[in-house]
């Protein structure tokens, strides 16, 4: 059960990013252009294949570092995913930031968890057939039930095709990618898919449309805003190894389901270090009866994480 304890340190670094999306997301000062965000979250995210390098470390190979020596020629199959994956990536975020400029990371991220667990778990027996222990669905239900309540009030009717979209397309996301682990291994599928995702979003500059809106948004972008987009995207590399490192070894739908884990560190940080987030990241919920709902909220999900381990 080790890769669920990997999935749920990713959902805390996630928890993390998720603050700094909706500031980057909703200052104008930043990086407002969802579309553009998503651009260079796809370009940076590429940049993770440096991480090979570390497998070169003495010992680091044999704790799941990943190694250029495991790298082969891709097939046809192998490509393909890789450009999928890029795609399914792009539109989920586009999608995400859209209701994140729209809604408060509250009502937003749980939901859209929500949708792309219960997504991944059709999709993972239509697409990988995949068999799931009763324990494990019992768990996936629990945590896909808490994970939606979470919310604090469902994104409106502006708001949910956004929602909607970046759920289901987060689910194709990680059941792409627990495909082409199982058509390759982690090491060659994680670096093609590196790969896929910097040709996809190179491949949008192509557009002139694109290309004019990109170059303007970064034109108007301080060095600032620039350099906390760098550090949201390291963060988000490191979650997003860890999950699909998780995805590798363990199911793609528990890992998904796990996302409600990350509304409870959302939580946490918000309490701890509310005063330090900017006000345009962080909504600051003093009223009793909605910080008790949360609670109640929150041991439901931590039902649902035990489930799996029984």
């Amino acid at each position: 059960m080790a890769w669920i304890l990997l999935a749920t340190a990713g959902q805390f670094v996630n928890a993390i990013v998720a603050y700094l999306d909706k500031y980057i997301v909703s200052e104008d000062t930043a990086l407002p252009r969802p579309f553009v965000y998503a651009f260079y979250s796809c370009l940076l995210t590429g940049g993770w294949v440096v991480i090979y390098l570390f497998g070169y470390i003495p010992g680091l190979a044999d704790i799941g570092f990943p190694h250029f020596e495991n790298v082969t020629t891709p097939n046809i199959q192998v490509v393909s995913m890789s450009f999928l994956t890029g795609y399914t990536f792009f539109m989920a975020l586009v999608s995400m930031y859209d209701a994140l400029r729209k809604a408060e990371a509250v009502n937003v991220i749980p939901v859209i968890g929500a949708i792309s667990a219960i997504a991944s778990f059709g999709m993972s027996y239509l697409f990988l057939q995949i068999p799931l222990t009763t324990n494990f669905i019992w768990g996936v239900i629990v945590l896909s039930l808490g994970t939606l309540l979470v919310a604090q009030a469902l994104p409106k009717i502006d708001t949910i095709a956004h929602v909607i979209h970046s759920g289901v397309f987060f689910a194709l996301h990680y059941i792409t990618m627990k495909g082409l682990f199982l058509e390759s291994n982690f090491d060659n599928g994680f670096f093609w898919s590196r790969i896929g995702l910097v040709l996809f979003a190179l491949s949008l500059l192509m557009v002139p449309s694109y290309f004019v809106k990109i170059r303007e948004q970064t034109g108007n972008t301080s060095i600032h805003a620039g350099s906390l987009v760098v550090v949201a995207k390291i963060l988000a590399g490191v979650a997003a190894f860890m999950l699909l490192k998780a995805t590798d070894l363990g199911d793609v739908t528990v890992v998904q389901a796990l996302d409600g884990l990350k509304f409870i560190f959302i939580l946490v940080i918000g309490v701890l270090f509310g005063a330090l987030i900017p006000d345009s990241a962080v909504t600051h919920v003093t009223n009793p009866k909605v910080v008790m709902r949360r609670l109640l909220y929150i041991l439901v999900i931590a039902v649902g994480y035990f489930i799996l381990f029984i």
